[in-house]
């Protein structure tokens, strides 16, 4: 019973999701934004897209809670990745120079450009981080069986 109703609730926002995304795409095609179906359109998407991520974050606590009461290292791995990860973005933060975006031209602040300087740097070193990973699954296996 209860995979059916994880599976039913999953499609249930599977379809909000997908409303969502067109709506969004029908306010990126929209020219006219002074019309009062705008407005009413514009907040229902606002409320999809608020349902949506309140379902995320429910469904993620809610696995997380499972997890860390099956798995005894669970918790700690966790905090371990949420510092690498607060660690990263300290380090992408500190690496941006605040010149990545042409202040003037795009009329920002010179903080509004270290932010995307600092966002442009961490998915470098996401990417980076993933491929050594990639790497070091594809060797390990390897090595191992040499011994």
């Amino acid at each position: 019973m209860k995979e059916k109703t994880d599976k039913l609730l999953t499609l249930a926002l599977l379809g909000l999701a997908i409303v969502a995304t067109v709506f969004a795409f029908i306010f990126a095609l929209n020219t006219v934004s002074n019309s009062a179906m705008f407005d009413i359109a514009f907040w229902l998407l606002v409320i999809m897209i608020g349902f949506s991520l309140l379902a995320i974050v429910v469904f993620l606590c809610k696995k997380l809670a499972g997890r860390f009461k099956t798995e005894k290292g669970y918790l700690k791995k966790f905090l371990i990745l949420v510092a690498l990860i607060v660690v990263l973005l300290v380090v992408a933060f500190l690496l941006a120079k605040g010149t990545d975006v042409d202040i003037v031209k795009y009329g920002i602040s010179e903080g509004t450009s270290k932010l995307i300087g600092a966002a442009c740097i961490l998915v470098y070193l996401i990417v980076i981080g993933a491929a050594l990973a990639i790497l070091v699954t594809e060797i390990m296996p390897k090595s191992n069986k040499k011994k």
